[in-house]
């Protein structure tokens, strides 16, 4: 990858649709509803619409899909499939997987083949949908082989669109997305470079200080417009954290373009913003 020719690196951006097999009917439901409460259009769209738009924008990205096959039931979009599909664009596509924690030691001998034969430079992982705190032992295994190539591992916190609006906000438990209970990951595993997803409301604070706290938790600052930001995010990012926030923008919820205009406006110091939208992942991913 030719950082020269990119403005961006988004951390965050999720494959909702295979291009192989129909869109799952359980995901469907939920679909619905996150559009819904994002106020983005429901058709999912494929990878190579994903590649497009991105390579349009000159943004480089970090593709993964969710595995939450058991704690919501729906079939999972292959790790393979995306990481196949980055190796084919792989000036501007970075490929991440997901693997459901509850998966354990069969879930980790996936983990292996994919960093070992297919490319894969992170994972992702889901606590709410996952139906499972990021610190259970189950998902041990997993974090293991991740720690071993000391690769970064993405963890959802804060609250989540999926399931927002629906009966018994679809099953969905918050309670796995608060930031302190990837803290006992951070201890247990320092060579694993952890991201917390999104702002974190309400746990806000929490997330700030783990990041201040454990060198290798960093935040992205996805699934937010920043314009919508608590004022201590952009305080830290414009001071004791600024190497510690990523640009990621939660796509295909929030489109790439509109999340940077809004940074644009959103009270980063000009000399901050470089570092958020590229060169702290640059750092990170070890592509520079």
């Amino acid at each position: 990858m030719d950082l020269s020719k990119i403005k961006a690196i988004d951390v965050h951006v999720h494959a909702e649709v295979s291009c192989h097999d129909p869109e799952d009917p359980v995901m469907a439901q939920y679909f619905d509803a996150a559009s819904a409460y994002f106020k983005a259009p429901r058709e999912r769209p494929k990878l190579p619409e994903i590649v497009e738009i991105y390579r349009e924008q000159k943004i480089a990205f970090c593709l993964f899909t969710v595995d939450c096959e058991s704690g919501m039931g729906a079939k999972r979009i292959s790790n393979y499939e995306v990481a196949d599909f980055a190796a084919q664009h792989s000036d501007i596509c970075i490929p991440f997987a997901s693997i459901d924690p509850h998966k354990g030691k069969f879930g980790a001998r996936e983990a292996r083949d994919l960093i070992e034969n297919h490319g894969v430079q992170g994972f992702k992982f889901h606590g709410i949908c996952q139906n499972v705190s990021p610190s259970d032992r189950v998902g041990y295994p997993i974090y293991e082989v991740i720690a071993e190539h000391k690769l970064p591992a993405i963890f959802h916190t804060g609250h989540s669109g999926i399931g927002s609006g629906m009966r018994g906000g679809g099953g969905m438990r918050l309670k796995y997305g608060q930031p302190i209970l990837v803290d006992d990951v951070a201890v247990d595993f320092p060579d694993m470079k952890i991201i917390l997803a999104h702002p974190s409301w309400p746990w806000v604070d929490e997330s700030l200080s783990m990041a201040l706290h454990k060198e290798n938790v960093f935040i992205d600052l996805s699934g937010w417009s920043p314009k919508y930001f608590q004022p201590q995010i952009i305080q830290y990012a414009n001071t004791q954290l600024r190497h510690k926030m990523l640009f990621g923008s939660d796509f295909p919820l929030i489109h790439p373009g509109k999340w940077m205009d809004a940074a644009l406006k959103a009270g980063f110091r000009e000399e901050v913003l470089p570092g958020i939208l590229k060169d702290n992942a640059a750092k990170l991913l070890g592509l520079a």
